[in-house]
């Protein structure tokens, strides 16, 4: 980290002593507020130009969002991001800007910028990692003016989830680049699937302003929510898998963070790109060895 120059090793120390969990609940507060409806539609409107938001793509007209996170966390028309059904192919999880795509190397996810963190900590799950060593992995970060719900790239069954609490660092490039291992050391959420292209994980890790994140699929994750368990490593996993079609909704950031795909190895080979390449979700990315000519499992 030497090579960072004062002012990012400033930044470096700003962040680490600013209190991220009482900001998070501040930008929460005033994200979760209903505007008046009289200024409503101008106030989004403006708020969707300011981050360069396509409102055409959402499923509701804007003026039908009562405030700030409910548009953030917006679904959008069925046709505006179909999924690639084509035989054999993982599908980008989210829309954003791919950071890093590349193969697990000896228990460690290495980016673009050399930095490393292990799977082991990553999952806090050395069951789970284990099971991934040698897997590629794809690496996507969703900017404000993104879609915020992320997808799964295979269809298989869902077997259970960890969440991992942790930090909530900015995880922008240059925050990535000032924090080492940052998407190791930010509070994420871990969803664990089986498939006919073996077994993958799907982590959405949080960061300041975006500590909330809700499970599509299971209804008692909602992980800044009253009642659900805090401070502690939390795992889920079920008697009786989930189905989940390829593409389907997995979870929602309640702002926006970045994605993390993981795949056993030997069993994905992701098309290689320059890191910040746009994606969107349900556009191919990639393809799994042995699969059936059905793009969709259950």
């Amino acid at each position: 980290m030497s090579s960072l120059s004062f002012g990012e090793r400033v930044t470096r120390s700003a962040w680490r002593v600013t209190p991220q969990r009482a900001l998070s609940g501040i930008i929460g507060w005033w994200a979760r507020r209903s505007l008046p409806a009289a200024v409503r539609p101008a106030y989004l409107r403006a708020f969707a130009r300011n981050y360069g938001i396509d409102v055409s793509e959402a499923e509701k007209p804007i003026e039908a969002y009562s405030g700030v996170q409910e548009f953030f966390t917006r679904k959008l028309r069925p046709d505006a991001r179909p999924v690639d059904t084509s035989p054999g192919v993982v599908v980008s999880p989210a829309d954003g800007r791919v950071v890093d795509r590349g193969v697990i190397t000896d228990g460690k996810l290495i980016d673009a910028k050399g930095t490393s963190f292990t799977l082991a900590d990553l999952f806090a799950d050395a069951e789970l990692a284990a099971s991934l060593d040698g897997g590629a992995f794809d690496v996507t970060y969703l900017s404000p003016k993104d879609y915020h719900r992320v997808h799964t790239p295979v269809a298989g069954k869902i077997t259970g989830w960890t969440y991992v609490p942790g930090k909530l660092f900015p995880v922008n490039a240059g925050s990535v680049l000032r924090e080492p291992g940052l998407f190791a050391k930010n509070e994420r959420f871990v969803t664990i699937i089986d498939s006919e292209a073996g077994r993958c994980a799907v982590v959405m890790v949080a960061a300041v302003g975006v500590g909330h994140i809700t499970a599509s699929y299971d209804r008692e994750v909602a992980t800044h929510a009253r009642g659900f368990p805090r401070g502690q490593v939390t795992l889920k996993r079920y008697d009786q898998p989930l189905p989940i079609a390829r593409g389907g909704e997995l979870g929602i950031f309640h702002l926006g963070s970045t994605s993390i795909v993981v795949f056993e190895r030997g069993r994905v080979a992701l098309d290689p790109v320059p890191s910040g390449t746009p994606t969107r979700m349900g556009k191919a990315m990639g393809r799994a060895s042995g699969l059936g000519r059905s793009a969709q499992v259950g």
